[in-house]
């Protein structure tokens, strides 16, 4: 959720005609992440959780991919534009770390 508010947040600088392509795009990427962790966490097995974290995962790609838009075409703040890319790429990490645990974790029982 740290990195959807830092999304928001830099969103706020980008210019004003990106509201309703590239600001939404972001932003909505940006809450897909934990709100497909969140929704995974509560399913029965944990290969079903794992699915959602794939999603999840996909959904930091997805922000990642806008954010490097944003970065080609010269939006916003570089500062918190890096701050953003240096957060979702540690995410990306962190999910597909805790995919493999999960998977690794069901494989042995």
């Amino acid at each position: 959720m740290d990195f959807t508010d830092l999304t928001f947040d830099y969103c706020k600088g980008l210019p004003k005609e990106k509201k309703y392509n590239l600001i939404d795009q972001v932003n909505r990427s940006s809450c897909s992440i934990p709100s497909y962790i969140a929704e995974g966490s509560g399913k029965r097995t944990s290969l079903h959780f794992a699915e959602f974290l794939s999603t999840s995962l996909t959904s930091s790609y997805e922000a990642e991919t806008q954010l490097l838009i944003c970065e080609r075409r010269n939006y916003g703040n570089k500062e918190k534009l890096n701050q953003c890319l240096e957060l979702v790429a540690e995410l990306q990490r962190m999910i597909f770390s805790f995919r493999e645990y999960i998977l690794n974790e069901d494989n042995k029982s």
